[in-house]
């Protein structure tokens, strides 16, 4: 069984899009931690404010077809593939963690994002606080405790995703 872990986001009628995402992803992972939800504004581009949470499950699924789930429930949701690095999103399912895999296909494992972006961090950080990051080697709540960001703004949603 692999550990996984999946960002979720989205800036375009936002709580219809992560709730469906959210239940889409709790079909194939029913075994599951989630994070609260927060809200934080876009990064990179002016646009809306995103919804984010982040989900933790086990899989027996290979790395490769844990990929392709997530641009098919992404599409499903109506992302489409030739949208910009830095734009709205209907549905945004990152994959964070793979167990301990480092690699750049099918995916950037781990994504670079983690160590970045309060978004990605704080909710993973509230999933998986002793989970050791495979490059840095620290555990997700010493990389929290020590990100120091002021531009990135997040606050909690009270929001139910079932």
């Amino acid at each position: 069984m692999a550990q996984i872990y999946i960002s979720l986001g989205s800036n375009v009628n936002r709580e219809h899009n992560l709730r469906a995402g959210f239940n889409a992803l709790i079909k194939y992972f029913p075994n599951y931690q989630h994070s609260n939800i927060y809200e934080s504004e876009a990064v990179g581009f002016n646009g809306s404010n995103f919804y984010n949470s982040v989900l933790g499950a086990t899989t027996q699924m290979p790395l490769h077809e844990v990929c392709s789930l997530l641009k098919q429930i992404e599409l499903e949701n109506g992302r489409t593939r030739n949208d910009k690095k830095f734009s709205p999103r209907t549905l945004d399912l990152d994959l964070l963690f793979y167990d301990d895999v480092i690699c750049e296909q099918p995916a950037q494992l781990p994504r670079d994002e983690i160590t970045k972006n309060a978004f990605v961090l704080l909710p993973l950080s509230e999933i998986a606080p002793s989970y050791i990051h495979p490059v840095s080697q620290q555990s997700i709540a010493s990389i929290w405790q020590a990100y120091n960001n002021p531009q990135q703004k997040l606050w909690k949603v009270e929001l139910s995703l079932l």
